[in-house]
C-alpha cells in the first residue's frame, strides 16, 4: 500500500508543475471571511464576467445573506438579467451565440476556484497579454489559445507581452511574462492587483459557500473535544485513584 500511495504522488507532481504551463503562479492570498472583499469581488463579477458566464449553483438571495448585504440592494445593483431574488445566476448569452463569436460557449463559473485553485484564477485574471493573432486580440500565458476576451483591461490597461528564449526543443522565443503599460488602465498596478484578488476571493466563496461556517464550527467542535478529554482524564482518575 505504502508503494501504491508513493506512486500516486510521485505521479500527481509533475502534472501540478504543469498545470501553469511552466508560468509559476501568483499567491492570491485570499480570506472568504473578508466580506468587503467578497462584496467588492461580486460588484466585479456582474459586472465583468455575468454577461457571458454563468453561476448556476449559486442564488442571489444566498449572497445577500452570506454577504450582509440587503436584498433591495441586490435586486438593485448586482441584477441586470431580470431575474428575482431567489434565482440562480444564469446569463442572458445563449450558448450558440456564445460558440460563434467566442468559438466555446464560456463555462458556468461556480466550481471554477474549487477546480483551478484560488492560485491559478488569480494567476489568469494577471496573465492576459495583447496577441493579434487571436480572434479575440488577447492570448493568456496559463491558458494558451484562450477563447476569453481581456473583458477588465479598462481596468488593468492592455498588457503587453514580454518575450524570452524558448528552453524547449523547437528554440526561438516565447512569451514569459506581460508588462502593463504605465497609466494604461483605470487602475494603477496595485489597485488591479487588489480588484482582482477580490474577484478571485469572490469565486473562491461561489465555489463553497459554506467553507466560512464550516471553519469556524470546526474550530467550536475541536475546543468542546479538548474541554471533553479534560473532563474524561479527570473522571477517569477520580475513578480509578482507589483502585489497585
Amino acid at each position: 500500500m505504502r508503494k501504491i500511495l508513493l506512486t500516486l504522488l510521485l505521479l500527481a507532481a509533475p502534472v501540478a508543475a504543469l498545470a501553469a504551463d511552466g508560468v509559476p503562479l501568483m499567491k492570491a492570498h485570499v480570506d472568504v471571511t473578508d466580506i468587503p472583499s467578497l462584496q467588492r469581488g461580486a460588484k466585479l463579477f456582474v459586472n465583468y464576467c455575468a454577461g457571458c458566464h454563468s453561476a448556476k449553483y449559486m442564488r442571489f438571495n444566498r449572497i445577500a445573506a452570506d454577504l450582509q448585504l440587503p436584498e433591495d440592494l441586490v435586486e438593485q445593483y448586482l441584477i441586470f438579467t431580470g431575474a428575482k431574488i431567489g434565482d440562480t445566476m444564469t446569463t442572458v448569452m445563449s450558448p450558440q451565440d456564445a460558440e460563434r463569436w467566442f468559438g466555446v460557449a464560456p463555462p458556468d463559473l461556480s466550481l471554477t476556484a474549487r477546480r483551478r485553485g484560488a492560485d491559478w484564477v488569480y494567476t489568469y485574471l494577471n496573465s492576459f497579454y495583447r496577441d493579434d493573432s487571436r480572434p479575440v486580440g488577447v492570448n493568456n500565458l496559463i491558458f494558451p489559445d484562450v477563447g476569453m476576451p481581456h473583458v477588465l483591461w479598462e481596468l488593468q490597461g492592455m498588457p503587453m507581452p514580454v518575450y524570452g528564449e524558448n528552453s524547449g526543443p523547437e528554440g526561438g522565443l516565447r512569451v514569459v511574462g506581460v508588462r502593463v503599460p504605465e497609466n494604461g488602465g483605470r487602475l494603477s498596478e496595485r489597485e488591479y492587483r487588489e480588484a482582482t484578488r477580490d474577484l478571485t476571493n469572490f469565486l473562491v466563496y461561489m465555489s463553497e459557500p459554506i467553507k466560512a461556517y464550516r471553519q469556524s464550527l470546526g474550530v467550536k467542535v475541536l475546543v468542546f473535544l479538548l474541554v471533553l478529554l479534560v473532563l474524561t482524564v479527570l473522571l477517569k482518575r477520580e475513578y480509578w485513584k482507589d483502585v489497585h
